[in-house]
């Protein structure tokens, strides 16, 4: 069973219904954007307007977005998923392999 070490979290206010667990949130409260900055990853579903837990530091599950290698870096797609850092911002290093979009990871976060 995978497990999440979050070690540290903080709230921000949701722009939009943030419904999706384990995905990358950015800065203004959206989730994170293709290749873009996050301010960590979601860890309860949040409407607009509230405030949204972010875990911004540790160990984290998050969803793939594609195949991801252990030890690859990962940066965020365009719906706040893990994918293969490219050229894009990195976000922190996958601890487990992802075969297919849908599985879930561990990330440790930088």
């Amino acid at each position: 069973m995978k497990t999440q070490q979050p070690l540290q979290k903080i709230s921000v206010k949701a722009a939009m219904n943030l419904e999706n667990l384990m995905r990358f949130v950015s800065y203004d409260g959206n989730y994170a954007s293709a290749g873009g900055p996050a301010l960590g990853v979601l860890d309860a579903a949040t409407n607009a307007g509230e405030y949204a837990p972010i875990i911004i530091y540790g160990i984290v599950l998050v969803e793939a977005g594609a195949a991801i290698t252990v030890g690859a870096g990962v940066q965020s797609d365009s719906q706040g998923r893990a994918v293969p850092q490219t050229s894009g911002v990195l976000l922190g290093y996958s601890l487990d392999a992802a075969s297919a979009a849908g599985e879930k990871i561990r990330v440790k976060l930088i």
